[in-house]
């Protein structure tokens, strides 16, 4: 089996192809990332040498690049998107770009070589915000960002290749990741980081808002199931059922370190920022899906590696 994965240098999906190439001998893997601030080669250091692993330089915008590296492929995992929020509201112009028309052009090369399977890596800030119940599949994108925008944009034309073309599609929608890797822009490591440095943690409006939080590797055996059992043409959530306001996360790290609530600043709230995401997972459960690692468990574990590996993210917060 040979894949093609968009975005793995990036924080889920380096661990992505890590995972893989561990579980399937037989599988080769294409690495496409045009390193971006957040895509970085050292995530892949440890497998930069395997002879079932190429990495390409390049951008999903390049259909010239993208019809020539599909040829011989036999699935895509597209993970290759512009993500943070707050970037999203600043210059929405990237996500547009790198979300919808990088989607678009990897579609085109999956049309034109038969690929034999296409997931589509979204997010469950697609569906908006919830104040009671769980999302399902098949309940309407709602976005409320430049970037969830793109994202649901993305999602439509991929179901819409489905049905145009017959394209063998999926598509996974998860809930907020965290573990080592993410780039410290992100709430918990970017926290975890500045408790390292002994600095506040800037907490958004009064740290309220719910997110269900996900461990990357959690996520990463759900993809492999949905490209393993999922069936074409449907999506599947994936979530922790571990949801949590922010503020709490943001005392569970404090506990973590011994420091106090005077850690914490409040700042001004996030841009049409959405108060709930929740999702119901039983269909990607009933594939034989289920997470893994308890909230507290992860924390502790991504707090540890952040501490061992300053020479990873110490260089980034400069740009943060």
């Amino acid at each position: 089996m040979r894949c093609l994965v968009t975005g793995g240098c990036g924080f889920i999906f380096s661990n992505f192809i890590r995972y893989m190439l561990q579980k399937y001998p037989d599988y080769e893997i294409i690495n496409l990332d045009k390193l971006t601030y957040c895509g970085r080669i050292e995530n892949t250091l440890d497998f930069k040498n395997n002879k079932r692993y190429r990495f390409v330089k390049g951008d999903v915008c390049n259909r010239k690049l993208i019809e020539k590296i599909t040829k011989d492929v036999d699935v895509i995992i597209n993970a290759a998107a512009e993500t943070h929020v707050d970037r999203s509201i600043i210059d929405a112009g990237t996500f547009v770009e790198t979300d919808v028309f990088g989607t678009y052009s990897l579609l085109e090369a999956a049309r034109k070589n038969d690929v034999e399977k296409y997931v589509q890596i979204s997010t469950d800030e697609v569906y908006g915000s919830m104040e009671k119940g769980s999302f399902r599949e098949d309940d309407l994108p709602n976005p409320s960002s430049p970037y969830s925008a793109s994202k649901a944009g993305a999602d439509m034309l991929v179901m819409a290749y489905r049905k145009t073309h017959g394209l063998p599609v999926m598509i996974t929608r998860s809930s907020n990741n965290y573990g080592p890797y993410q780039f410290p822009e992100k709430l918990i490591p970017l926290f975890i980081t500045n408790l390292i440095e002994n600095k506040k943690v800037p907490l958004y409006g009064n740290g309220l808002n719910i997110r269900d939080w996900l461990f990357m590797t959690d996520n990463c055996i759900a993809v492999d199931t949905v490209l393993q059992k999922g069936k074409i043409g449907e999506i599947y959530n994936i979530a922790s059922c571990e949801e949590k306001t922010n503020l709490e996360i943001t005392n569970i790290l404090l506990k973590l370190f011994g420091k106090s609530k005077d850690m914490i600043q409040f700042v001004d709230d996030r841009k049409g920022h959405d108060f709930r995401y929740s999702l119901n997972c039983d269909k990607t459960r009933e594939l034989g899906w289920e997470p893994k690692v308890k909230l507290d468990e992860g924390l502790r574990e991504t707090v540890v590696w952040y501490k061992k590996n300053e020479w990873w993210w110490k260089p980034l917060k400069k740009g943060v």
